[in-house]
């Protein structure tokens, strides 16, 4: 079976970056109408996830699901529970939260001078975008990521090295 890949419409950019930590593929647009929002999700095979009950009674916009919440965490619970996703911690923060790309791993030595002299010295291990030229690491900030997930009731608890 084939892992869920979602198109999340432009009401819901944080929503996205949300499903990308967890892993989940998740294309975003902040900048198209519903017409190519849904021949997209369509060409892609994507749920479509949306905020806009009018997109949903289209036609063609044949797998949607309509959030409910305006709160952030509360529609990706709504998601998670939707589809039972079961997000396994070796998948979390292996996409670009800009642009959806899957990360490639890259060596220590490679990043000398691209990120800030402390990182540099304080961190093992990077992540690359190839598409946004962007580099990851597990700063200070994944700790809030999970205390944040931990309040959902996520099906993940095991932090990551």
């Amino acid at each position: 079976m084939a892992a869920i890949t979602f198109l999340a419409d432009c009401m819901l950019g944080r929503l996205a970056k949300w499903l990308r930590i967890l892993g989940y593929d998740t294309a975003y647009y902040s900048d198209i109408n519903d017409e190519e929002l849904v021949f997209r999700a369509l060409q892609e095979g994507r749920v479509i996830l949306t905020r806009d009950t009018h997109l949903i009674k289209r036609k063609l916009a044949r797998r949607c699901l309509l959030i409910e919440s305006d709160q952030v965490l509360e529609q990706l619970k709504q998601v998670i529970d939707e589809f039972k996703l079961k997000p396994p911690s070796r998948r979390m923060l292996r996409r670009c939260l800009l642009c959806n790309t899957p990360l490639k791993t890259l060596s220590k030595g490679k990043v000398k001078g691209k990120v800030p002299p402390y990182v540099y010295k304080t961190q093992r291990s990077f992540a690359y975008c190839s598409r946004c030229d962007r580099i990851y690491w597990r700063g200070t900030h994944i700790s809030r990521v999970f205390d944040r997930l931990s309040k959902l009731g996520s099906t993940t608890s095991t932090p990551l090295p």
